[in-house]
């Protein structure tokens, strides 16, 4: 089965402890696409400006990740510009320009099967929401989100929670979206309003799954370098929406399994400054650090 993948395309410019980068390749659904491009063919949708630079079109290409859907429109590509401190789970932004992504309406490609899988990145709920119904989608659809939709946009994401199957935030988000401090009941009030299945990332400390029959932790792989942990979060959506949609049946077994394969893909992206960790990974490399996790967890 494919995934389509709908978010953002972006030029981050990015400061860590570790190093400082400028207008390099970013945006939710680029680190999305990128992971799951490791499992299955990806449809990315998403939208840049004519300024976008020729050679991350080709690393798309290259990825087996179809870019009919990747508007290139006059004016210039959406950026974002933050600086992280030593904790590495909280980005300062310094500035946004969304630019061509302000008001974006994707014309969706007639080869787009709603029987795909979909994965609808960290943008806008009224975006995703509107971009659900052009699809009509019935294969699995998850759905990712931020802190900056739950203060502005709450009312729209809880009416999309009702259409979600996977609904992935951070734990923050989840107190903030819940009003409450355990995340046991944070995802019990999330699945009251309509998400089947939950996963509460937790940066560095790992995730947790939630849904009816299954209750289920993974934590984060240990890394010995550390540089940028932009699109972590991205990254573990696209890995385990990519493993899920390469499985012909969803068990608890390939759920459990889903959620290790998007901390290992998480694990490469942020070794490395923007994609570069997702770029130079081979799929051997995620198979051998998948087999190093099972020992570092098993007990």
């Amino acid at each position: 089965m494919k995934l389509t993948v709908i978010g953002s395309t972006a030029l981050d410019s990015i400061e860590t402890p570790f190093g400082k980068k400028e207008e390099i390749l970013g945006g939710s659904a680029t680190y999305a696409a990128l992971s799951a491009s490791f499992f299955v063919p990806v449809s990315l949708i998403s939208v840049v400006g004519k300024d976008f630079p020729r050679k991350y079109l080709n690393i798309f290409k290259k990825r087996n990740i179809d870019i009919e859907g990747l508007e290139i429109k006059d004016g210039r590509t959406f950026r974002w510009e933050a600086r992280y401190q030593y904790d590495l789970s909280y980005a300062e932004t310094l500035n946004t320009e969304l630019n061509v992504f302000e008001g974006f309406r994707p014309v969706i490609p007639k080869k787009i099967d709603p029987k795909d899988n979909l994965l609808l990145a960290n943008i806008d709920p009224e975006l995703q929401s509107f971009i659900f119904h052009q699809i009509k989608p019935f294969g699995l659809v998850a759905c990712d989100t931020m802190n900056l939709w739950i203060e502005h946009s709450k009312k729209a994401l809880l009416r999309l929670l009702k259409k979600v199957d996977i609904f992935l935030l951070n734990d923050a988000e989840a107190r903030q979206l819940s009003g409450e401090k355990n995340l046991l009941d944070a995802a019990k009030f999330i699945a009251s309003r309509g998400a089947r299945m939950i996963v509460i990332k937790k940066g560095e400390h790992g995730a947790l799954f939630f849904s009816k029959g299954l209750r289920f932790m993974v934590p984060a792989y240990l890394l010995e370098k550390l540089s940028d942990p932009t699109g972590a979060g991205d990254t573990f959506a696209g890995g385990m929406l990519g493993y899920l949609s390469r499985s012909p049946k969803i068990t608890d077994r390939v759920l459990r399994r889903a959620l290790v394969y998007g901390s290992i893909m998480a694990s490469f992206a942020v070794e490395r400054f923007s994609a570069t960790g997702l770029l130079k990974t081979k799929p051997e490399d995620v198979e051998e650090r998948v087999k190093h996790f099972e020992k570092l967890t098993k007990f």
